[in-house]
């Protein structure tokens, strides 16, 4: 085997996790990232998510691949004002990096360095932020090949629509009106050099061209307030959308209200909608209360925030992105119907 052996290596060489973290951990490398032999791959963990890691490590040294790995407490203290440059340095090297990591709060600037060389080195990427032990025996264990093919049918029909359309029985009137300057992206879990993707992956999404109406997200808000407030379904927060832009929040967990708006008041495009995304991991069947899986759940999600430009064609930015998930949605794209409580119909 070809392995840089660092410190950290051999910590997660030695580190002992359990065996049914191993199927998850084989899809993301075999199947998601397709790791060859001739490859090297940066992994990044931390102390809280080095089991994981090691799983994944053994994983690649069965393919016999050239890997370095880092855990982030090594390295700086947390929370990150910035990614550590060795990490940096690595990733220029790299052909496949992972980022299995628990989020904390005012990181967000960290994981952009990162993904800023990931984006310009078209490093194949999975983001695994607050990757769990209950993600990677559900959502990591999806057939990824026919969450691809689902992705694929849906976002060639998204492209030639110019309004979708979503309701939920809790609330939820919401209209996106598309471009077709606004690209479409499918993040399915097989990962390519033209677009990261979060693991566990299953969605598409765009930037719209503009929304209105009312989002009640009754599964989880993204970002470190996910691991505060968890699953919303009995105290959701109320998001009044006009122009793309927060007009008002509702929710009786005023914290959440509070810190929601706090989150959205940061940068001039901190309320507006950067991301209107539908989930497509058909092996995600309910919310768990975990952003990274919950928004891959059959369904809309929303964000404010970060619009992925780069990827999107979006003319605008911002520092933050805060994802909204809700439950049992019908969605019609123009005046086809395309999903009835939660299940797709194509």
């Amino acid at each position: 085997m070809n392995i840089q052996i660092s410190h950290t290596s051999r910590q997660l060489t030695t580190t002992s996790f359990d065996p049914e973290l191993t199927p998850g951990a084989r899809n993301a490398v075999n199947v998601c990232l397709r790791v060859a032999p001739h490859e090297k791959i940066c992994v990044i963990t931390d102390e809280d998510t080095k089991e994981i890691a090691a799983a994944i490590v053994l994983e690649l040294e069965q393919v016999g691949a050239a890997y370095r790995a880092w855990v982030l407490e090594d390295l700086a203290p947390r929370p990150l004002t910035n990614l550590p440059q060795e990490i940096l340095d690595d990733l220029e090297t790299s052909q496949v990096s992972i980022f299995a990591v628990q989020a904390q709060m005012n990181e967000l600037k960290s994981r952009m360095q990162m993904t800023d060389v990931v984006n310009r080195r078209k490093i194949r990427h999975a983001h695994m932020v607050n990757i769990n032990r209950q993600i990677m025996l559900e959502g990591m264990r999806a057939d990824f090949c026919a969450v691809d093919e689902l992705s694929q049918r849906l976002v060639e029909h998204a492209r030639q629509v110019d309004r979708i359309t979503c309701k939920t029985p809790h609330g939820t009137e919401f209209v996106a009106e598309l471009s077709p300057k606004l690209k479409w992206l499918k993040t399915s879990g097989i990962i390519a050099r033209d677009k990261w993707g979060n693991l566990p992956g299953g969605e598409i999404f765009t930037t719209p061209m503009n929304t209105n109406g009312v989002f009640v997200v009754d599964g989880v808000v993204g970002d470190y307030l996910c691991e505060r407030f968890g699953d919303l379904q009995s105290n959701p927060l109320t998001i009044e959308v006009e122009n793309n832009r927060i007009r008002a929040l509702h929710s009786e967990n005023k914290d959440l209200r509070d810190e929601f708006r706090a989150y959205t008041s940061t940068d001039e495009n901190r309320d507006r909608v950067g991301e209107f995304a539908i989930g497509t991991n058909i092996a995600c069947t309910h919310i768990i209360g975990h952003i990274l899986q919950d928004e891959k759940i059959p369904g809309v999600h929303i964000a404010f925030g970060h619009p992925y430009a780069e990827h999107t064609g979006a003319n605008w930015a911002s520092k933050t992105h805060i994802d909204c998930v809700g439950r049992d949605f019908d969605i019609w794209f123009d005046g086809q119907q395309v999903m009835r409580d939660g299940k797709f119909l194509i």
